[in-house]
């Protein structure tokens, strides 16, 4: 698992640390934003089939998601 700096109050991060930080919470937040949508839409909860089958409706559903949000303007 890779996690991004934490800076303490006595020891602020260096301009590469941020960098660095916020390029990973560039790549986790669609990780992130596909659970969120799925604990959402309460599917886990009810599939009860195979794990193939629960596989691609996991992923046809983020595909769904990630095509909506880029689609979202920009802010």
């Amino acid at each position: 698992m890779i996690t991004g700096y934490k800076a303490a109050r006595n020891r602020p991060l260096t301009r590469g640390q941020k960098l660095s930080s916020k390029a990973l919470a560039a790549v986790r937040a669609p990780v992130e934003h596909g659970f969120a949508h799925l604990k959402n839409w309460r599917v886990l909860g009810k599939v009860r089939t195979n794990p193939g089958w629960a596989t691609a409706l996991v992923r046809d559903l983020l595909l769904i998601g990630h095509t909506r949000a880029s689609r979202m303007p920009v802010r």
